[in-house]
């Protein structure tokens, strides 16, 4: 099957369209597989190992577009026509004094804007964020491949300024009540989050509303920000800024386990606010941490530090602590599968899938994973493996040239049929991720995954358990009850929460074992 690879020169194209355009393009007949990119180092990397190369592609430069194609039989200049029409379509927007195209002309439009919200190629981001933030503007920072030392010096300048830098590779915020990038919508109120995590504010703020809660600010700080090098700065001006918003009566913080010393700097930037803090660092080994700061709450799951907050803001009803799973349901659904039945948790969300991972390893099991921090049990690339296994879909293996699950979920029922080829798979764990940015119906494209699972499963006589939860509330453009009940019409059982999905998973399988 030939491949074809064009380049197009000095051709910046966003992010978020490139990945819808790498789905349509994929979606023309003849075409079997595709990618639309900019041509950074890592993604002509990631190119390249996944079969797709051409001297030209080498020579191509990060402010290049790179467009390779696997056809059947379509001629070379069809599928250019083709993309080009895609191109101009989607760039076909007309100037007016409502849709600015550079910083300068928006803020001449609108002098009472304060943040800005930036998605250019990494070569540029930096200096627009500078750009920015020089003229006193907060910045969410969408971009990735910046490097850590531009983010560190914009995080430095935004601190001397006063302002928030969100970012880089920050892709979850509310402010002042409105959702940005991939975020849900909430009822406002008084908890305010800082997040190192996109997917992990997520399922907090859902959790929080479907418990009567409300959010005041919800702050992502980009997935570096708690490393050593950057030392939680804009995790720390978070939470300064939230102690001083009256709106705020409870700070949580949430991130991936940051290091020891940059941990115990947010644990004391805590202790000196003058608010009531619940912390939840998903995977950490939360036997290490000091547990004696004032005023903060240490949360085993996302969905915890959810109910903690809520608790200490008033709202009582429904935020016990739910650790333990029906015993009958895990009886029923056990008894319909093989002792040595395996797990396919295959997760669009990197912090659900990291939570999931955590659960799982709580409870004695092994689990491989692209997540795994023990090199024994991690994997690499996009190859299918044996046992137990959690993937995060959305990692650059898997998303290179494509959109990201989130945005086309039809990419993990692609993997789900791949997973289904080994027999011994009968648990499948999914979380199923709504609000903006999400694709307008992930319920019903999983469901129709888990139906031709369950077929595949049949024909060699075996079942099928499928569990998910839903991040998202009923204001989101999706529709929490919509999706539900399309999960549902598809025998999934829909859990309150990632957490809760995760355990009855463990328990069936733990069950299953049992009966060996």
């Amino acid at each position: 099957m030939p491949n074809h690879v064009i380049i197009l020169k000095d051709s910046y194209y966003d992010s978020v369209l490139l990945m819808r355009i790498s789905r349509e393009v994929k979606s023309l007949a003849g075409i079997e597989d595709a990618a639309v990119v900019m041509a950074t180092p890592q993604n002509k990397s990631l190119l390249s190992s996944a079969g797709y190369s051409d001297p030209e592609m080498d020579k191509a430069g990060p402010n290049d577009l790179i467009i390779v194609v696997r056809s059947t039989n379509i001629e070379r200049d069809k599928i250019e026509s083709a993309i080009a029409d895609l191109l101009k379509a989607d760039r076909h927007i007309e100037e007016s004094e409502h849709q600015p195209r550079s910083l300068t002309a928006a803020l001449r439009t609108a002098s009472e804007i304060n943040l800005a919200i930036i998605s250019v190629p990494g070569l540029y981001a930096a200096r627009e964020a500078r750009r920015a933030l020089e003229r006193g503007l907060h910045v969410l920072l969408f971009s990735d491949n910046v490097s850590i030392e531009d983010e560190i010096s914009l995080k430095l300048q935004a601190l001397r300024r006063g302002l928030l830098m969100m970012g880089p590779d920050c892709g979850t915020a509310i402010i002042n009540g409105k959702p940005l990038a991939f975020a849900n919508v909430v009822r406002s109120g008084s908890i305010g989050i800082v997040g190192a995590s996109g997917t992990g504010i997520q399922e907090m703020t859902c959790c929080i509303h479907r418990l009567g809660g409300g959010i005041s600010q919800a702050i992502g700080t980009g997935g570096r920000d708690l490393s050593d090098r950057v030392g939680g700065m804009m995790t720390i001006q978070g939470i300064e800024m939230l102690s001083a918003d009256p709106t705020t009566q409870v700070i949580v913080v949430i991130s991936k386990p940051p290091s020891p010393q940059v941990a115990e700097s947010v644990l004391k930037s805590l202790a000196k606010a003058s608010k009531p803090a619940v912390v939840h660092f998903v995977g950490a080994n939360e036997s290490s941490l000091d547990r004696k700061k004032n005023a903060i709450v240490f949360a085993d799951s996302l969905a915890g530090a959810a109910e903690a907050a809520c608790r200490l803001v008033g709202f009582t009803a429904g935020t016990e602590a739910i650790s333990s799973i029906d015993p009958g349901l895990v009886s029923r659904l056990s008894a319909q599968l093989r002792p040595d039945t395996k797990l396919r948790g295959l997760f669009c969300g990197g912090t659900t899938g990291q939570e999931a991972l955590a659960l799982l390893s709580r409870e004695k099991l092994e689990i491989r994973s692209n997540l795994q921090k023990d090199k024994t049990l991690r994997i690499t690339g996009t190859q299918c493996v044996s046992g137990h296994v959690i993937l995060d879909l959305g990692d650059d293996a898997f998303t290179v040239g494509r959109p990201h699950p989130m945005i086309e979920p039809v990419l993990r029922n692609e993997r789900l049929h791949l997973e289904m080829q080994d027999s011994e798979v009968g648990v499948l764990l999914f979380d199923c991720l709504l609000g903006y940015g999400s694709h307008e119906d992930p319920a019903g494209i999983l469901a129709e995954g888990v139906r031709s699972s369950r077929a595949i499963a049949r024909q060699r006589s075996t079942e099928l358990v499928a569990v998910a939860s839903i991040t998202g509330t009923e204001l989101d453009p999706q529709g929490y009850q919509n999706q539900k009940h399309k999960l549902e019409d598809a025998d999934v059982i829909v859990m309150e929460n990632n957490r809760q999905a995760v355990l009855l998973a463990a328990a069936v399988l733990k069950q299953c074992a049992s009966h060996h």
